[in-house]
Formats: C-alpha cells, structure tokens, sequence
C-alpha cells in the first residue's frame, strides 16, 4: 500500500514535471493534482496551508514535504521510500 500523494502544481511547471516523474519511477500510481493555475482561490489555499508560493508542493499523506527540490532531498538521503510506503 502506497500513500496518497498530493501535489499543487501548474500546467507549465519543470519542478512539477521531475517531481511526478521521481513519485511515477518510485510507484505511485496516482497523483492527485490541484492545478493552481486555473483555481486562484486553490494557491491562496496552498499559500495558506504550507506558507509558500512556488509549485509543486508535495504532501504525502498528511506530511508537507515541499517542493522538488526536497523531495529529491528525501530521496537523495533514502528517506522517500519509508514515507511513501507509510
């Protein structure tokens, strides 16, 4: 069982595009995406709730791991896998 992944993003979005590609090669088969591009009222939400403006933010069940570059972290120090199988 994989966790169910969340992710603020836009249409245009390089980050967005390697953090779905990184979660798609890790197994998640499914993302839930909440473009803030066509929905203003989704990025005050999302400004709101991780205190950020950039996409993509990433949830993983109810945990705010932030963008690309920390999901890459995560991944980088083998830490992803624990939290995707949570």
């Amino acid at each position: 069982m994989t966790a169910h992944v969340t992710m603020y993003s836009t249409g245009v979005c390089p980050y967005c595009t390697m953090a779905e590609r990184l979660l798609t090669a890790k197994g998640i088969a499914s993302i839930e995406k909440i473009r803030v591009d066509l929905d203003p009222a989704q990025r005050a939400a999302m400004m709101e709730k991780t205190g950020r403006r950039t996409v993509p933010q990433i949830y993983v069940g109810d945990t705010h791991v932030g963008g690309f570059d920390d999901l890459n972290a995560l991944e980088r120090a083998g830490k992803l896998d624990a939290l995707l199988q949570a």
